[in-house]
């Protein structure tokens, strides 16, 4: 899945899916930008580390990504599990993808 967002009319981000390196990777023309890392199972795929170069601060990357891997998690019929604080905070602020979020079954506890 690709996604391309503007960047103040500079060269747009572009997002890929690297499924061999467990995470998703935004560029901005040849340059990797930024990444949002993952662990995929056959129902749930979690977001562990999001990452944005410093020169890329501010320029919509993070929000591509974000947007990117919930849609191809919508599209893949996958729950989404956001132990990165990027993604969670990204997910608070983005009700129309609160159908995505991983809840836990289990009631137990100590």
């Amino acid at each position: 899945m690709t996604d391309s967002a503007a960047t103040d009319g500079a060269a747009p981000v572009t997002v890929t899916d690297s499924s061999q390196a467990d995470r998703y990777e935004a560029r901005i023309g040849d340059d990797l930008a930024g990444t949002a890392a993952y662990m995929r199972t056959p129902e749930v795929i979690a977001f562990i580390h999001t990452e944005v170069g410093d020169a890329y601060e501010g320029r919509g990357v993070g929000s591509a990504l974000a947007r990117t891997a919930m849609d191809g998690a919508r599209a893949q019929g996958l729950r989404v599990l956001a132990i990165c604080p990027f993604i969670a905070g990204w997910l608070d602020r983005h009700p129309e993808y609160d159908d995505l979020r991983y809840v836990p079954e289990s009631s137990v506890s100590d």
